[in-house]
This record gives C-alpha cells, sequence and structure tokens, in this order.
C-alpha cells in the first residue's frame, strides 16, 4: 500500500506564530485600534503634504511610515517584558527622565523660541515626549511602595512635587503643551492612587492663592511668565474675530477648513490645504486637514477609534492584577485622552492653540515611538492579567 502523506494544516503554524510573537495574550482592539490610528496618519500626511518639500514630495510619508512600523515592533516587544519589575528601577528611570529633559538646557536644539530637541546624526530625539511614559512608570512605583503606610499630607506633597518636577522643566524649555500634559498625568496618577480628597481641595487651593499671588507681585514688577506668542495663543480663541491675521490665524483657519469638508470631504480640492493657508498641517493641525479631506466621516472615523483605545485602555485598569499596573494605566489613558480632547478642542476652535499633538495622528519620531511604547506598557499590563486568570482556573 502507498504511504499516506502527512497533513499540513494552517491553523497550527498559525497557533505556533501567534505564540512566537505573543499575540496571544495582546488586546486585540487596542492592537487593531492603534495600527488604524497610524495608517490614518499616514494616509492623511500622503495626500496632504505632497508641497510641503519641493525636493522630496514623500518627505512626512515615508519617515511617519517607518516610525510607525518601528512604534508596532516596539508595542509588541514592550508587551512582552514584566512590567512589575519596572518598579525596582523606579530611581535609576527617573533621574534619566530628569537628567534628559535637564540636558536639553545644554545642548538642545531651538526651534521657534523653545529648546525641546536633542540632535542626533540621523534624527532628532524630544526627551519631554518619553518623558510623558516615563513618568508613569516612576511616579506610580513610588506612590506604590508607600501603600503600605497611611497618605500623610507630607507625603502627599513628596509625591506631588515629585510628579510636578519634570512637567516645571519642561515650561522652562518653554513648552506649555507638553507641561500641561505632565501635570495632567501626575494628577491622574495622584488620583487613581487614592490620595485622599482633602490633600487635592488643600494643595488645588494653596496653589491656587500662591500662583495669583506670584503673578500678581511678577506683573507688578514687570515679570513676564509667558511669552507674548504664549498669551495670544492662550487667548486668542475667547476673541477670534479681533485679531484674524495674526494670533487667531491658526484656529480661524482650521474652522475653515474643517467646515468647508462638510460630510465627505473636498478630497484633492481641499483648497485650504493644497493652498497652504493652513498652519502646522502635519503636526497640531492634521485634524483639520482631516476635516477638509474627509469630512465628518473621516473626522467621526478618527474619534471613533481613540474612543476604541480609550475603552480598552480603562478595561486593562480594570483587569489588572497588580494596583501598580492600575496607577500605569491609568496615567497613559489620561496622556492619551487628554492630548486627544485638547488637540481636537483646539482645531475647533473651542480650546486655546497649546503645541498638544494628536496621539498617532500628528508626524513626529519621539511622539509616534513614546505613544507606542505606551501602549506596550498597556499591552503588558493587558497580557499578564490574562495570563494570571488562565492560570487561577
Amino acid at each position: 500500500m502507498e504511504a499516506a502523506k502527512p497533513s499540513f494544516t494552517i491553523a497550527p503554524q498559525r497557533s505556533r506564530l501567534l505564540e512566537v510573537l505573543n499575540l496571544r495574550n495582546l488586546d486585540p482592539i487596542l492592537l487593531f485600534a492603534s495600527i488604524g490610528l497610524i495608517a490614518f496618519s499616514v494616509f492623511t500626511l500622503a495626500s496632504s503634504t505632497q508641497h510641503e518639500i519641493a525636493a522630496d514630495s514623500n518627505y512626512f510619508v515615508v519617515r511617519q511610515a517607518l516610525y510607525g512600523v518601528l512604534g508596532i515592533v516596539l508595542m509588541i516587544a514592550v508587551s512582552r517584558i514584566d512590567y512589575t519589575r519596572l518598579r525596582e528601577l523606579r530611581v535609576g528611570i527617573y533621574a534619566f527622565m530628569v537628567g534628559s529633559i535637564a540636558f536639553v538646557f545644554l545642548v538642545g536644539t531651538a526651534v521657534r523660541g523653545s529648546n525641546r530637541w536633542i540632535e542626533f546624526p540621523l534624527f532628532q530625539f524630544q526627551p519631554s515626549e518619553l518623558a510623558k511614559v516615563l513618568l508613569c512608570v516612576s511616579l506610580a512605583a513610588f506612590i506604590y511602595e508607600r501603600l503600605r503606610r497611611p497618605f500623610g499630607i507630607r507625603t502627599t506633597l513628596w509625591l506631588l512635587a515629585v510628579g510636578l518636577l519634570p512637567a516645571a522643566l519642561v515650561f522652562l524649555q518653554p513648552d506649555l503643551g507638553t507641561g500641561i500634559v505632565l501635570v495632567a498625568i501626575a494628577l491622574t496618577i495622584l488620583f487613581v492612587s487614592g490620595i485622599p480628597w482633602q490633600h487635592f481641595a488643600a494643595i488645588v487651593a494653596a496653589g491656587a492663592l500662591l500662583a495669583g499671588g506670584v503673578y500678581l507681585a511678577g506683573s507688578a514688577v514687570g515679570v513676564q511668565f509667558l511669552h507674548g506668542y504664549q498669551e495670544d495663543r492662550l487667548t486668542a480663541f475667547l476673541h477670534p474675530s479681533e485679531d484674524p491675521q495674526d494670533a487667531s490665524y491658526q484656529v480661524t483657519q482650521s474652522k475653515i477648513a474643517i467646515g468647508s469638508g462638510e460630510v465627505s470631504g473636498r478630497g484633492d480640492d481641499a483648497t485650504q490645504t493644497e493652498l497652504l493657508f493652513l498652519p502646522e498641517r502635519h503636526t497640531d493641525f492634521i485634524y483639520a486637514v482631516i476635516g477638509e479631506r474627509f469630512g465628518f466621516t473621516g473626522a467621526a472615523l478618527v474619534i471613533l477609534l481613540y474612543a476604541l483605545l480609550f475603552w480598552r485602555g480603562l478595561r486593562v485598569m480594570r483587569i489588572s492584577t497588580s494596583f501598580y499596573g492600575v496607577m500605569i494605566a491609568g496615567g497613559i489613558v489620561a496622556m492619551l485622552a487628554f492630548q486627544a480632547i485638547v488637540n481636537v478642542g483646539m482645531n475647533l476652535g473651542l480650546m486655546p492653540v497649546t503645541g498638544i499633538t494628536l496621539p498617532l495622528i500628528s508626524y513626529g519620531g519621539s511622539s509616534v515611538l513614546g505613544t507606542f511604547l505606551a501602549l506596550g506598557l498597556l499591552q503588558a499590563i493587558h497580557a499578564q492579567s490574562r495570563a494570571h486568570s488562565f492560570r487561577s482556573y
């Protein structure tokens, strides 16, 4: 008799591939939303930045696609680590974060009045983008080490100082937008940790009085706490028609772009983008580009992807088997949600222009890689929680 031929099936090979890549324990919806956002970013840049750099029409597209691929690889790699071991490295992580931000003052490259980047031969590195993730990891670790002790007001003040020091350094660069994001992350992690609300109320009241007093005293002697352009940006959205050619120009052009997109968008007839009326088309105001080119349909799709991202992030908080993971996930969700809400509100003229970019949509290597690093931590928390639940049965 003729020997039976071995039969090969796709399922076992696919199963082994998933195990090698560690994709079985990943949150598929979170993975889909993150890949969907970076893919939409590349697609948008391909259709709107062809005239940005005459010598290379694909400059932003190629680089954003590369950042996206590297980011996805980074996310999957980070998802494989035991994130709880990061607690042991909290002092080193925090010192590296603060040191890298401070190092910018020594060797940083100034762009438009802000000293935010460290120049390398092939790329620019923005330490404040990485600091968003490192703050989540280190501040949560410092809090976790003190959970067995009662939260006295001194402990709260110390943890608040630890959380706000990186933000203060970033404010001095000056980078108002990223500094505000760091403050939001720190306050969220402290809130999630269960610090008594009375402490928060007392600190907020004292901080408001102190800030008001310092501002009034400084103004009396001629000290300027904000640059002129920063003050104009923060207040222009309240009265956009007063100075349409200067401070409120960006907001005005953004609203025109979004409004002209209507339901299905203008496609290649997007004049605000094509004729270069809309500033910062590839970074701060890329959501306005989406609104003009793809209309309400494209803008709503982006919001839907972010909704999926936030939903799964909150679910990771809920299922985490470690309170350390709960605090990290809370900080990451706050980071992503705050940036998305402020950026979209800024594009719609509902919030001041602060320079906060749209996660995974705005162009930028440091921003994209930092966001995927944060998503990788969410996936690591999810994977470890899922593995723990399987071992329980």
